[in-house]
């Protein structure tokens, strides 16, 4: 293979890297002994806190009840004594602001004690607050610029933990993050009230059922990460892979994913090496990494842990990602988390499986061995499918975002059209009550494959279905349309607070009709469920979701087809979404608004730097590269014309041509920028989807063509092909 020198520099970097520490041993320290040990979870706080103070707290954390604010200076003291132990010299409060990023302030424990030394300090005011700035994040209007106060709120029901630096380490505590007003100005805290309206309104189900004092109910996620790993020289070959997260130039290589060979497949030793080192990581902060596994495409692969509390889990994803991108560096590689780093080949999702259960009746979507006689199962189940339906245009705009809209609909990711997969079993089952009540089960069947050496194994009783944006997949529903890049903040908010409301209909249905007479109950069950199929079994769909006869039916279903941000967006500041946050008590109706803005602002900050990256790199980059070896045919032309020989210019002629189009869509893209499109911020994202979105691709296409003609010893970026496959 040939190339530029500053790519041949590259592969050769690649081609010789050696790790650069030793090689990790699981054998010296044991994964369940790495596991949790720089956290201040149930272990260490039972061992370090007074009796009646560890159970105040655990109280706090298993049931919601009022934090009691006069224990806070105990617990402080033996976070501060653990995390010194540990070798913490700072602690910071860890807050996820509108960005989807972490965001934390580092304070050093160490305070003068007036005689010339130090003394180490950290308070209860210190622990349940802090003051970070709160006018430089974004806000969506619901904060001046010159109104900077803002407050972080200590989350007691997501441990502290020690975060790990080669040079130190640092006590982080996990908090909400309000404005001075009482305003949410984070993902955190709107999570948090729509578990608080969920469990209020899955306590009244369970009454029903005749649960006494049931345990708090809480929503529980498992967040299968997607992501790209490519060689660190590579990634600063690329402006485009630098600046915005993903390619927006590049040519498919000869060989893609279509041999099917990646997928499941051997992972190299470096990238299992990495693996090794994520892990061992993850152990130590208590997040329970579980799977790991190569992906479909080329340089890419899989993580995903085992369930959580739901606000755990959404803190634990943001650190996997920190992790990821860490650890990767000190492999040599960069963790590219975008939704479609490479055009041409899959893109990256983080399938979030859902659930929602407690300690005393455990999952709550586990249909058991008869679901058909699991009344409990089925009015829950039919919740879900009720509020997928009723609120599908909500659930596709909280993963809409500029990355993301080049993953959906792709035959890699679930279409735009939110709809529900329920398998074999369940659908029969929701069928026979439509039809009157169900009877029986699909299931109980057996595997045989005809060889006898082989186990005989329980098959599964519903298959699953890869195309559905919203599949159920035994014992939970997976959400297949969030993007790999996305905080899961906001998709559990949005199905935390959607199932609440469907809770909530279905229970006052079911009060009314009860009454005071038990006895009612299943016959006030059967209706309810008849009710919800008839008029939300429309969102029901086992079949292809990628194919156009689904685009067609779902069409004649009703179902909102929302192929891009600008589509969906709005309807997060829309009349239906404000009341549903205002009632649940999520969002009020600024925050609500607040958010749309700042989504349509950072989907116009996105398209607005890939388009300015687009322009300069043609124009620094590819135009130079072309018109040099334009230059070199046209010498040729001229040596071979003044010798005599006949000859084409065909190869010539093409390149003039592409040149051509590349400037001129140069100054089209560069035009369209200087248009601005309008006032508002959402004519600024219809101008930026619908116009310079196509002249970027446009740009693009003309270019790809030029990198499959031009000599590559001119070409200057690093290829597809080389960025896939030498790792």
């Amino acid at each position: 293979m040939s190339g530029s020198s500053a790519r041949l520099q590259a592969i050769e970097a690649v081609t010789t890297y050696r790790p650069t520490s030793a090689p990790l041993s699981f054998a010296n320290v044991s994964a369940s002994e790495l596991y949790g040990s720089n956290v201040f979870g149930k272990s260490a706080m039972k061992e370090r806190l007074p009796k009646p103070v560890f159970k105040s707290l655990i109280k706090t954390i298993e049931t919601g009840s009022h934090l009691d604010s006069a224990i806070a200076d105990v617990v402080a003291a033996a976070m501060r004594d653990w995390a010194i132990s540990k070798g913490a010299t700072h602690y910071t409060h860890v807050f996820y602001p509108l960005t989807g990023f972490t965001a934390e302030k580092h304070d050093s424990f160490l305070s003068p004690d007036g005689d010339g030394g130090a003394i180490a300090e950290f308070s209860g005011k210190t622990l349940t607050q802090g003051e970070p700035d709160a006018s430089s994040f974004p806000n969506g209007g619901m904060r001046n610029t010159f109104e900077a106060r803002g407050y972080t709120m200590w989350d007691v029901t997501s441990p502290a933990y020690i975060l790990e630096n080669p040079n130190g380490r640092t006590l982080c505590i996990p908090t909400a993050f309000v404005s001075w007003t009482g305003e949410a100005l984070d993902k955190k805290t709107p999570l948090l009230r729509s578990m608080q309206a969920l469990n209020t309104h899955a306590q009244r189900i369970l009454k029903l059922f005749g649960h006494v004092n049931p345990a708090k109910v809480v929503s529980y996620a498992g967040c299968e990460q997607e992501y790209f790993l490519i060689d660190r020289h590579f990634f600063f070959s690329r402006p485009d892979l630098l600046a915005t997260g993903r390619t927006l130039f590049g040519a498919l290589p000869p060989k893609g994913q279509e041999f099917e060979d990646h997928y499941l497949g051997a992972i190299p030793d470096r990238v299992l090496a990495f693996m090794h080192e994520a892990e061992r990581e993850l152990f130590k902060l208590g997040i329970p990494a579980k799977t790991r596994h190569n992906e479909v495409a080329p340089g890419q692969f899989e993580l995903a842990p085992v369930f959580e509390n739901g606000n755990v889990a959404a803190d634990h994803q943001q650190l996997t990602m920190f992790t990821l991108k860490r650890v990767a560096e000190m492999y040599g590689m960069t963790c590219l988390l975008h939704e479609k780093p490479f055009a041409g080949v899959n893109g990256s999702g983080k399938h979030v499986n859902f659930s929602l259960g407690n300690a005393t009746q455990g999952n709550l979507l586990d249909p058991g061995d008869n679901p058909h006689a699991n009344a409990q199962f089925l009015v829950f189940c039919a919740a879900v499918i009720r509020a997928v339906h009723r609120w599908s245009g909500l659930l596709r705009a909280v993963v809409a975002s500029a990355s993301n809209d080049h993953r959906l609909g792709a035959n890699e990711a679930p279409p735009a059209i939110i709809s529900v997969f329920l398998g074999e079993q369940l659908n029969d089952i929701f069928e026979q009550v439509t039809k009157g009540g169900a009877k029986s089960s699909k299931g109980g069947e057996t595997l045989k494959v005809g060889v006898d050496s082989l186990p005989v194994i329980p098959k599964d009783a519903g298959d699953r279905n890869r195309t559905s944006p919203f599949a159920f997949t035994g014992n939970r529903f997976e959400f297949r349309a969030v993007g790999s890049s996305q905080a899961i903040a906001g998709p559990m908010t949005m199905m935390n607070t959607i199932v609440a409301e469907s809770l909530d209909v279905v229970a006052t249905k079911l009060e009314k009709a009860v009454g005071d007479d038990p006895s009612k109950l299943n016959g006030a069950i059967q209706k309810v469920l008849e009710e919800i199929m008839a008029e939300n079994g429309s969102v029901i769909y086992n079949g292809n979701g990628y194919s156009e006869a689904w685009h067609k039916e779902a069409d004649s279903r009703g179902l909102p087809n929302l192929r891009s941000c600008v589509e969906a967006l709005p309807l997060l500041g829309g009349k239906e979404a404000t009341e549903l946050f205002a009632k649940y008590g999520v969002l009020t109706e600024r925050e609500t608004h607040g958010r749309m803005d700042v989504d349509l602002e950072q989907y116009c900050l996105v398209v607005g730097l890939e388009a300015r990256t687009v322009i300069e790199m043609a124009k620094t980059i590819i135009f130079p590269a072309a018109i040099r070896y334009q230059g070199e045919l046209a010498q040729t032309c001229a040596h071979l014309k003044a010798v005599g020989y006949v000859f084409d210019t065909d190869t010539l002629d093409k390149v003039t041509v592409l040149v051509k189009d590349l400037q001129d869509g140069i100054v089209k893209l560069e035009g369209m920028l200087a248009e601005g499109g309008g006032h508002s911020k959402l004519d600024h994202a219809k101008h930026l989807c619908n116009a310079v979105l196509p002249a970027m691709l446009a740009i693009r296409k003309t270019a790809d063509q030029l990198e499959g003609m031009v000599a590559d010893d001119l070409w200057p970026l690093a290829t597809y092909q080389e960025m896939l496959f030498i790792l």
